[in-house]
């Protein structure tokens, strides 16, 4: 399995921004407007974001002997679930882009720029979920077989 792309994650988080930046504009002009990003919403990324990387942490113990035994299953669901987390921070770090992006112009009214302010939490909050995810990724990543950094296909080995 391939680790995960640096350049794919960017291009998820400022594709969707893009694309969601005139859809928003759209739905306002249309009388739709979204409410204030909540709070709850970055505590849930951040505890998302926590667990992936205590799940990680496990994995790499075992790996640097400091633990006795990890089941290869465990760890290979903390490699997908670090994965996903790190499109998932993606994916929502773009969204609440497209709503900070969608404010901009209206920050001298109070509301919208606490509307933005709250989006841009969020942003935060999302980008460290997908740095997470990669560093998680790094984590269940297996040692090199024979001292070689690839295989031939030129993937790393991961767990």
């Amino acid at each position: 399995m391939q680790r995960t792309s640096v350049i794919v994650l960017v291009a998820v988080f400022v594709g969707i921004a893009v694309v969601g930046w005139p859809v928003l504009r759209a739905l306002e002009g249309n009388g739709v407007y979204l409410p204030t990003v909540p709070w709850l919403v970055d505590v849930a990324i951040v505890a998302l974001a926590a667990g992936v990387f205590w799940l990680g942490w496990t994995v790499r113990a075992y790996q640097k002997g400091d633990r006795p035994s990890l089941d290869g299953l465990r760890a290979a669901r903390t490699l997908v679930l670090a994965k996903a987390a790190a499109l998932t921070g993606a994916l929502l770090g773009g969204w609440y882009l497209a709503q900070v992006l969608l404010v901009l112009p209206d920050l001298a009214v109070e509301p919208r720029r606490d509307k933005a302010i709250a989006a841009a939490i969020a942003v935060v909050c999302a980008v460290g979920l997908s740095v997470v995810g990669l560093v998680v990724e790094r984590f269940c990543q297996l040692p090199p077989p024979g001292g070689e950094e690839n295989d031939t296909n030129g993937s790393t080995a991961t767990a």
